[in-house]
């Protein structure tokens, strides 16, 4: 009978072989032993695949040969950061090299908000700034210098030709642009009013491509010839856009984006302090049990959105109500609604006759986004990316999330 000595061995596991050639044996044995032991010739019940020696009992383990090892551990520490996969792209023909530049520096641009975003209270920038922006809203300090950030990386890029914040009053022509000429509208801290809260909050892009034939003349407005030429190229339904998406600054950093080739979500790898993929293709449930609405707007909604939204508190025949999420951020909500379905809802009332989201700002690459993960996107008459903009801060009603949610509530609205 052969015998192994593991007297000298430390107290861990112990690799082995039975006699025969390793060739001919298609499995390993894999020991644990904590203590001095003689590790014997397999009984006879290792038929049943099991080992039993002197107080030692050994599990078989399958064999793989080395290729095979090496291919597991490629795959597990294998990872996809967002700017691989945007040359992917761009070699498959899906983008061009331009708007590879012009998205990696919109995720930048999302790195360094967050970075700010997480050191708010440190660097005391919470609270107001003091000012309020075009519409009349009172700006956050991280509004400002957020929209700072997110200007500055969209210049320095050099791909882009007009640039369009919801915190601007008009749209700006880039100087340095070099080539590309992409259209970037932006919305660069969504839900702000959260940050004092350590409430998630997040940055709403989206980009078109330059419509240089549509020019207006220096009599139709007191805006300069150029100013004006902004404010048209900008004013495209979102059927154009090209690209779109947000980055949510949460418990996570998420990074989500389209291509008009399906929904991506990549998660900032604080470890890298890149972008890695790690949703592919996400597609949104075609219904949903949960609607996230303010209700404190109650009162002030039409009697068709109130019998809609008591419907949905009804249990009905199933027993069960639909659930109620509020976060008081578009990008949380609809990133939640994303990945779980349902129905996100800022309607018209009677203080804002057409609600408080902007079309392209927000309305119309969020509407891009779902989509393309086969949801829809509603002003509850019809679709968001038909909608053509007359204004830069155009304001619309928005009702986005699981198809089946949205056309229920548009039964309900019409």
């Amino acid at each position: 009978m052969a015998v192994m000595a593991a007297a000298s061995i430390p107290s861990f596991m112990l690799l082995f072989s039975t006699p025969n050639s390793l060739s001919s044996v298609p499995s390993l044995q894999l020991c644990f032993s904590h203590s001095k032991c003689l590790l014997t010739h397999p009984s006879a019940d290792s038929r049943r695949g099991r080992y039993v020696t002197a107080g030692v009992r050994c599990n078989a383990v399958e064999a793989t040969t080395e290729v095979e090892t090496t291919k597991k551990r490629g795959s597990k520490f294998e990872i996809q950061a967002l700017t691989s996969w945007l040359l992917k792209q761009e070699q498959s023909g899906a983008i061009d090299a331009e708007l590879t530049i012009v998205i990696s520096s919109i995720s930048m641009a999302c790195k360094q908000i967050a970075a700010l975003v997480q050191r708010a209270p440190i660097s005391n920038l919470t609270g107001i700034q003091g000012a309020v922006n075009v519409q009349g809203e009172d700006q956050k300090k991280l509004d400002v210098v957020s929209n700072e950030v997110f200007s500055n990386c969209l210049r320095s890029s050099g791909r882009t030709g007009i640039i369009a914040s919801e915190e601007e009053d008009v749209p700006v022509a880039v100087e340095e642009s070099y080539s590309g000429n992409y259209i970037v509208v932006f919305d660069p801290l969504d839900g702000s009013s959260n940050i004092d809260a350590a409430v998630s909050t997040g940055s709403i892009f989206g980009i078109y491509s330059p419509n240089d034939e549509c020019l207006v003349s220096d009599n139709d407005s007191e805006l300069s010839t150029e100013e004006q030429r902004c404010v048209v190229n900008v004013c495209q339904p979102g059927n154009n856009l090209l690209a779109a998406g947000y980055c949510m600054y949460s418990s996570s950093i998420i990074f989500v984006l389209t291509i008009g080739k399906g929904v991506y979500a990549f998660t900032l790898d604080p470890m890298y302090g890149e972008f890695v993929l790690t949703k592919e293709n996400i597609k949104i449930p075609k219904a949903g049990k949960i609607y996230a609405f303010n209700e404190g707007n109650y009162q002030l909604w039409d009697a068709k959105l109130k019998k809609y939204i008591d419907d949905l508190k009804d249990p009905g025949p199933s027993g069960k109500p639909y659930s109620a999420r509020y976060i008081g951020s578009l990008v949380g909500d609809f990133h939640r609604t994303l990945l779980y379905g349902g129905i996100y809802g800022y309607p018209r009332d009677k203080n804002s006759k057409n609600g408080k989201l902007r079309l392209l700002y927000e309305c119309a690459p969020m509407s891009f986004i779902v989509e393309q993960a086969g949801g829809k996107g509603s002003d509850g008459h019809q679709r968001i990316l038909d909608i053509e903009p007359t204004e830069i801060h155009q304001r619309v009603p928005l009702y986005i999330g699981s198809v089946e949610e949205v056309e229920k509530l548009e039964k309900y609205l019409a």
